[in-house]
């Protein structure tokens, strides 16, 4: 799997962070998703995939390879 993430659409409600902290983050300056790593482990894919289904402004992309 992979995660990509649109930071022009992100508005930085942060639910990303909050469903897996170990992916994702928010930038300090800008508020905006930060992937920490963009091939999550695989103990981390349904935690991920689920933040993509929150996103409320659709910033998150999950590609299964």
């Amino acid at each position: 799997m992979r995660v990509v993430a649109d930071t022009d659409r992100c508005i930085g409600s942060g639910l990303c962070m909050l469903k897996e902290p170990a992916v994702f983050d928010l930038d300090e300056d800008e508020g905006i998703v930060v992937l920490l790593s963009s091939r999550p482990p695989g103990g981390t894919a349904e935690r991920v995939r689920e933040a993509a289904r929150l996103c409320p402004s659709g910033a998150l992309t999950v590609i299964e390879d």
